[in-house]
């Protein structure tokens, strides 16, 4: 799924190339989404922040994401298995409008048509956004983020692989099918909703076989 943004669902980056202070990101972009927004359920209690949105080649907001838990800390500091992976309990709802293919605003070409796959791609390449292997040298980090990039596209794009395995979540108190998966850098699920996106979701140290998604009744409540 082609966008404007980076196309992952991660926070937004500063200058340094660290990620935004939750308090620093505003809800303006979510505000333009002509589609709702899911988080978790009221059952979940703790912290909630936003990320960021994704555009469409024609501009308009196509995706985002919202965050539950502690946010993600540096992701070098990131060790697949360490310390810092038990201290870190967070996860990432990613909303995908549900599009078919269409022709651009300015009618000079077609963009793709958004899927259950679409989620599942922004999930997977979100969580490897923030685990990545901290004995990595920074000039393996690029090779290694676009291999396993690679990877999570050819994963999302067969979801009824054996890579896959089904589970149901209540979505807005409704039992939903899910496809879901485990590595070694965290959890990613994927499916869709009666309210006409699909939703993706992503998380290390928070269980995925306990959580449920609602729509979101306030996004301005995850700015803090």
């Amino acid at each position: 799924m082609e966008t404007t943004s980076s196309a992952v669902a991660q926070a937004p980056a500063a200058e340094d190339g660290q990620p935004v202070p939750s308090a620093r990101r505003t809800v303006d972009g979510y505000l333009r989404a002509p589609f709702p927004w899911y988080g978790l359920d009221e059952a979940f209690t703790g912290p909630r922040w936003l990320m960021q949105v994704g555009h469409s080649a024609d501009g308009a907001v196509e995706h985002g994401s919202v965050g539950h838990g502690d946010e993600p800390s540096v992701r070098s500091e990131f060790a697949a298995g360490g310390d810092q992976d038990a201290k870190e309990k967070f996860a990432v709802v990613v909303t995908v409008a549900a599009n078919p293919v269409r022709r651009s605003a300015d009618g000079t070409g077609v963009l793709e048509a958004t899927s259950v796959s679409s989620a599942a791609w922004l999930a997977g390449v979100g969580l490897l956004s923030f685990t990545w292997p901290g004995h990595m040298d920074h000039s393996l980090r690029d090779d290694w983020l676009e291999q396993q990039t690679e990877t999570a596209w050819v994963l999302a794009d067969d979801l009824e692989g054996e890579d896959w395995s089904t589970l149901s979540l209540p979505v807005d108190g409704v039992p939903t099918p899910f496809h879901y998966r485990e590595s070694e850098y965290g959890w990613v699920l994927a499916g869709s909703t009666q309210a006409g996106v699909h939703v993706g979701a992503y998380g290390r140290g928070m269980s995925a076989y306990g959580l449920g998604f609602a729509v979101v009744k306030d996004i301005a409540a995850y700015q803090g």
